[in-house]
């Protein structure tokens, strides 16, 4: 089970985190989570990805201020860049991100 800790040193270890926050009874998560993971790992091969069940870590949404899933949050180096909340579209966040990933990692 992840724990603050260890996701704020992945945050400070690795140069793109996405934290994808959701729930066992949320079936847009569910849908949504392959998808997007697949489209930021083919097109941004140095994101870790972290997945948080917001029913097991509670405490983790709430220092993130998340209220709402699925919400997707990406950080560069450390930095919250975006935040996407229920509505999402698998191309706009890959659009959204592409230009500061490649200006940071390529």
């Amino acid at each position: 089970m992840q724990t603050l800790e260890s996701l704020n040193q992945t945050l400070q270890t690795h140069d793109a985190v996405m934290l994808y926050f959701s729930a066992p009874t949320c079936n847009v998560c569910h849908a949504l989570k392959p998808k997007l993971t697949e489209a930021i790992m083919d097109n941004f091969p140095s994101f870790v990805i972290e997945n948080i069940d917001i029913s097991e870590t509670p405490e983790i949404a709430s220092h993130f201020s998340v209220f709402a899933i699925p919400t997707v949050l990406i950080f560069f180096q450390g930095r919250e860049f975006l935040r996407k909340s229920r509505h999402m579209s698998v191309g706009e966040v890959i659009e959204d991100i592409r230009r500061p990933y490649n200006l940071m990692l390529a």
